[in-house]
């Protein structure tokens, strides 16, 4: 099995946010059960055989915002970015309830998530493991290997 690491040159986006969306700024246990809930949900209709669980105390680190994504009044999605310094940031965890599974909700997230992190001054969203849908983000770039 090949694992390959990939990140988006934020200079090479043009993007501008697509989806409804707000940082999420209070963790109450209402919050959590419904990030969580999508995330169960997430996992089941993508049939995951494993999954790593999705720890309550993650959504709260201090480099670490949570964004939720919105469908008039319903939270359908999220995405918990990992910012290790002002420029460089991971998109760390992705879940969304699919309600509309058409509304490719993965991308559009992804491209409104290039816009936020540009204005803000970030150089790179680093995505983990390179999946072929997001090779067609602008700035897309597979991480080379040490040498």
């Amino acid at each position: 099995m090949t694992y390959q690491y990939a990140r988006i040159r934020l200079e090479d986006t043009k993007y501008q946010p697509i989806v409804s969306w707000t940082y999420i700024k209070e963790f109450d246990k209402n919050t959590i059960d419904q990030l969580l809930d999508i995330y169960r949900t997430y996992c089941i209709y993508k049939r995951f055989a494993s999954v790593m669980p999705v720890f309550p105390s993650r959504f709260t680190e201090p480099n670490v915002d949570v964004l939720a994504y919105w469908d008039q009044d319903r939270m359908v999605a999220w995405s918990m970015i990992k910012r290790y310094d002002d420029h460089n940031a991971l998109c760390d965890q992705f879940a969304w309830n699919y309600h509309k599974p058409r509304a490719r909700l993965g991308i559009e997230t992804l491209k409104t998530e290039c816009a936020i992190y540009q204005q803000r001054g970030f150089q790179y969203l680093y995505l983990d493991q390179a999946h072929s849908y997001k090779r067609e983000i602008n700035g897309f770039e597979i991480l080379g290997g040490m040498t």
